[in-house]
C-alpha cells in the first residue's frame, strides 16, 4: 500500500492536466498547470522544460509542493471528482535529452496531445528544441483527499457592482473562467490549493475553501487556465495577493498578474518562443553547459503508430 493508493486511480489517470504548486523564494506559492503520470511504486512524475525551469528551482530549494486534479476536460469523465495531493518533491539536476525514465509520461502525452508530434519534424527542431530539453519532478505523496466535482461547488452570493471591481488586478482574466484555483499556504508554510468561484468585491476577491483546506492568512493567488479536448488552445494565468481573513469570509487581495503565454496572439506566441530560447540558454550558460543534443529518433519512436494508435510518423 501507498499513500496514493487512498485516491481513485482510474480518475487520476483520466485527468489530462491538473494544478501543481511550489513555493518561490520568499514563500509565496506559485501555482502552474502541468501534465502528470502516474507510477506503480506510489509516486507522480512530472517534468518542466528547461525554458521553465522556476518549478524545479522551487522544489530544489524546498520540496514541499501539492497537486490539485480539479479539471476534467478531455476526461471522459462524469461529475469527476477533484483529488488533491500534498507531499514532497524532488528534481535532480540532470538534463534529460530523451524520454529515458519517463517513457509513459510521453506516450501518453503524445496520444493526448496529437499535436505536439509536430514539433518533431525537422523543419520545427531548430524553433522547439528547448521543449524537449526537460528536468523529471518526482512527487512522493504525503496526505490525499478526494473533494466534490465542479459542479458542486458552492456559490457565493457577494457581487459587487461591475464599476467597483474592473480595477482589481486580475479582474479581465478571472472574468474569462467561472472558477480559480486559489494556492495558499497552511499553519506550517506547506502549499495547498482549492478550486473555488472568486466573487469581485471593491477590496478583492472573496473565496470559499472547502472544510480540509485549512489555509492561513499570507501570500496566496488565484491560478486559472484552460485547454481544450486535446490539450490545444491553452492559456493560463496568476493573479497574485494576499489572503486575509475577513467578516465575510477569506478575501484575496490581489498585487499582481502574471500571464505567460499572454492572450493568445500571434504576436504572444512568438514572444514566448523568444523567451523560451533564451531562458533554456541561460540556464545552461549559468552551469557552463553546452546545449545538449536531443534524441530526436527516441522520441519518434514514442510518437509513432504503434505507440499511439493514431498517430502518423514525423
Amino acid at each position: 500500500m501507498t499513500v496514493l493508493d487512498c485516491a481513485p486511480h482510474d480518475v487520476l489517470d483520466a485527468y489530462r492536466t491538473c494544478e501543481f504548486v511550489t513555493l518561490g523564494k520568499n514563500g509565496t506559492p506559485l501555482a502552474w498547470p502541468t501534465a502528470v503520470a502516474r507510477r506503480e511504486d506510489g509516486t507522480l512524475l512530472l517534468t518542466t522544460s528547461l525554458a521553465f525551469a522556476q518549478k524545479a528551482l522551487n522544489v530544489r530549494r524546498d520540496g514541499r509542493v501539492a497537486l490539485l486534479f480539479s479539471d476534467p476536460t478531455g476526461s471522459g469523465l462524469d461529475r469527476a471528482p477533484q483529488v488533491f495531493v500534498s507531499g514532497r518533491a524532488h528534481c535532480p539536476d540532470a538534463i534529460m535529452t530523451g524520454p529515458e525514465g519517463a517513457e509513459e509520461y510521453w506516450r501518453r502525452l503524445f496520444e493526448r496531445q496529437p499535436h505536439s508530434r509536430a514539433y518533431l519534424k525537422r523543419p520545427m527542431r531548430p524553433v522547439m528544441y528547448w521543449y524537449y530539453l526537460r528536468l523529471l519532478i518526482t512527487v512522493e505523496p504525503e496526505r490525499v483527499s478526494t473533494r466534490p466535482s465542479l459542479e458542486e461547488l458552492p456559490r457565493l452570493e457577494a457581487p459587487a457592482p461591475a464599476a467597483a471591481t474592473q480595477t482589481l488586478p486580475g479582474a479581465a482574466q478571472l472574468g474569462r473562467m467561472p472558477t480559480a484555483v486559489l494556492a495558499g499556504r497552511d499553519a506550517s508554510g506547506a502549499p495547498l490549493l482549492a478550486r473555488t468561484r472568486p466573487q469581485p468585491t471593491p477590496s478583492g476577491y472573496l473565496v470559499e475553501v472547502p472544510p480540509d483546506c485549512r489555509v492561513e492568512p499570507g501570500p496566496a493567488g488565484l491560478l486559472v487556465h484552460r485547454h481544450d479536448e486535446l490539450l490545444n488552445h491553452m492559456y493560463n494565468a496568476l493573479v497574485r495577493g494576499d489572503l486575509r481573513q475577513t467578516g465575510s469570509g477569506w478575501l484575496l487581495v490581489p498585487s499582481s498578474v502574471i500571464e505567460p503565454m499572454g492572450s493568445g496572439r500571434v504576436s504572444d506566441a512568438l514572444r514566448v518562443l523568444r523567451q523560451a530560447k533564451r531562458s533554456t540558454d541561460r540556464y545552461l550558460a549559468r552551469r557552463g553547459l553546452p546545449r545538449p543534443k536531443v534524441q530526436w529518433d527516441q522520441f519518434r519512436s514514442l510518437a509513432a503508430p504503434s505507440h499511439t494508435g493514431r498517430s502518423r510518423p514525423c
